[in-house]
């Protein structure tokens, strides 16, 4: 019994296990990093999209509310037009809004007024 205990204590009766070491071919290294490269890029490619959409909602949200000054403008050109009235509330105009009533009012095109009534001014 105290003979056993040595042993397992100086480790005499136990053999270092080995541990095997598997080698990998070239080609399965080639394989490798040409799969990391794609993930890699992959990577890249997404965030430059994700950076690039970003950015275009960043330009999107840029306030085109008008002033008050620009909404009286707005709502005499609307008067001015044939029979037609403001349909949405006066402050969801925008300056694109404007710049169309303006462009009508200048050269009476009718393609102007339908994309006038698809934003709210009706009839």
């Amino acid at each position: 019994m105290l003979k056993g205990l040595l042993d397992r204590f100086l480790n005499i009766s136990q053999k270092p296990t080995q541990t095997e070491v598997n080698s990998i071919s070239h080609e399965e290294v080639e394989a490798i990093v040409a799969a990391r490269l794609k993930e890699h890029a992959a990577i890249m490619e997404q965030s430059v999209a994700e950076k690039v959409n970003s950015a275009v909602q960043g330009q999107d949200k840029e306030d085109y509310s008008l002033t008050t000054k620009q909404i009286e403008f707005a709502l005499s050109l609307i008067e001015k037009t044939k029979n037609f009235q403001l349909a949405i509330d006066k402050t969801k105009l925008t300056v694109k809004d404007l710049n169309r009533l303006i462009a009508y009012n200048k050269f009476k095109n009718n393609g102007i007024l339908v994309n006038l009534v698809k934003k709210g001014v009706k009839e």
